[in-house]
């Protein structure tokens, strides 16, 4: 569905992915692993088209999708839940589920509203407080609900669980493996590796910019190397 293919991007002088390669197969969940500076956020950057790579490719539904703008590609079908939410915290939670749906013109968008209202309540007992008086912990879910309301056929997620008490963080990745069975293709950037490693189907580890290795997650938690950097084994 995603293919990400020897992409190098760079801020200034400085190169922050180097040779990046990645497929994401409809219908999977593919995690992203690395510490701070590993170059994830950088990578859902440049698959957003919020960062432009010098080479390489992104091709989506196998188009080209490389030098597209943000909100072009929104309308393709990839929608992105940003690292800290970035929900809009002056404007209530209905508000913020609506500017989700800005770029659609079907009737079925109070349906909608009414779906992920459905799916996390919290937001239906708040839709009309403002976004920026939720707990952390529900300002995720209302990021994660606005990302929903675009429709995507490809939900990227940074770092969903920073920041968040243990029990938030497990409630999120069971909504993330709802949406994932519910027919969503998801990319997972996340710091927390087991959590990431349970949830996925195949992982990536980035380090410095660089994709060091790959495979499938369940081959992945008994790997020595990674437990030892990322596991805490």
């Amino acid at each position: 569905m995603l293919s990400i293919k020897n992409v190098n991007t760079y801020y200034g002088n400085i190169q922050a992915l180097k040779d990046v390669s990645i497929k994401v197969p409809e219908g999977e969940i593919v995690s992203i692993l690395g510490s701070n500076g590993a170059g994830k956020t950088t990578t859902m950057k440049t698959i957003t088209g919020m960062l432009k790579p010098k080479s390489g490719n992104v091709t989506f539904l196998d188009e080209d999708v490389t030098f597209l703008e943000p909100h072009q590609l929104v309308e393709k079908g990839i929608a992105l839940v940003p690292e800290g939410r970035e929900i809009l915290g002056g404007m209530s939670v209905l508000e913020n589920l609506e500017m989700g749906a800005f770029h659609r013109k079907d009737k079925e968008v109070k349906n909608d509203i009414e779906k992920v209202m459905d799916r996390f309540p919290i937001l239906r007992e708040r839709k009309n407080q403002l976004g920026g008086t939720l707990s952390g912990g529900q300002q995720q879910m209302l990021a994660i609900a606005r990302a929903l309301m675009s429709k995507p056929k490809l939900l990227l997620l940074d770092e969903p669980s920073m920041g968040l008490a243990p029990l938030v963080v497990q409630d999120i990745f069971r909504i993330i493996r709802e949406i994932n069975k519910e027919g969503t293709t998801v990319l997972l950037v996340e710091q927390n590796a087991r959590q990431a490693l349970k949830v996925a189907h195949t992982a990536y580890v980035l380090e410095t910019g660089k994709v060091v290795k790959s495979g499938l997650t369940s081959e992945m938690i008994n790997d020595s190397s990674i437990k030892e950097a990322y596991l805490g084994h």
